[in-house]
């Protein structure tokens, strides 16, 4: 292992986020992964999931006939992942600093994970990491909040997402403080316990770049044929799309 920053906060939700967001973002992105990537992969193809999360996209992939390795820094998410997709791979490591040999057909990374990259170079590392990772001529794609995205909020913050049900509640708000162009994602969960309800807290930083800055730097890592798809798979993007996902292909 060879973290440079385990991600152990998110250990903390881990248990809400599967039962909530973790499904919710893969009914999201299977469609997307089958319109521009599945097509494209020989049948049994070995696909690394990165920043997988919960492991419910990995499922879905096994599912599918695909061979998954998932890595993740947060050790309950990983923990979540195995009970999911058991005939999965999962390896708690950083993003920023893995290290595997040229074995993938494919690299995915979905759910904005890189948006907890907080800066360009640790955001070239992981780019780095990819493509060492990848086979000749196969394909990386990811989705990203751009910064315009975030820009959009202000200090105060805006509910984004929320689930109530009868044992638990979540809630997820984003700001931005316009000055030092930095975004943060609030979280309150809420649990039913015998002694009454219990309140978390949750802070994570988050970073949105450029559609241009993502580009530049997956062609100087070596990447071709760079594309930019809006949230619904398609090529041309608009001034109002600010969630998009990037396909490139190691040369």
């Amino acid at each position: 292992m060879s973290l440079l920053n385990r991600y152990s906060e998110f250990d903390a939700w881990a248990w809400v986020y599967d039962k909530t967001l973790g499904t919710t973002y893969c009914n999201h992105r299977l469609p997307i992964l089958e319109k521009l990537l599945l097509q494209h992969l020989p049948n049994k193809a070995h696909i690394l999931d990165l920043c997988c999360g919960t492991g419910q996209v990995a499922q879905q992939l096994i599912r599918k006939g695909y061979q998954l390795t998932g890595i993740d820094g947060s050790e309950k998410m990983v923990d979540y992942a195995r009970k999911n997709a058991p005939s999965g791979n999962f390896i708690v490591d950083d993003a920023r600093s893995f290290k595997l040999p040229p074995t993938f057909d494919a690299v995915i990374s979905t759910s904005a994970g890189f948006n907890h990259i907080m800066n360009i170079e640790e955001l070239k590392k992981v780019f780095e990491n990819v493509y060492t990772a990848l086979l000749e001529n196969s394909l990386f794609i990811f989705d990203l909040n751009l910064e315009k995205g975030y820009q959009l909020y202000d200090l105060k913050g805006t509910l984004v997402e929320g689930y109530i049900e009868d044992e638990y509640a979540l809630a997820i708000s984003r700001s931005h403080n316009q000055k030092n162009n930095t975004s943060w994602l609030k979280i309150a969960i809420f649990q039913l316990l015998e002694t009454g309800w219990q309140r978390s807290d949750l802070t994570c930083p988050v970073k949105g770049y450029s559609q241009s800055e993502v580009e530049d730097i997956l062609e100087n890592v070596g990447f071709t044929e760079v594309n930019v798809y809006n949230h619904q798979g398609i090529l041309e993007l608009t001034e109002s799309d600010d969630f998009v996902y990037f396909v490139a292909r190691k040369a």
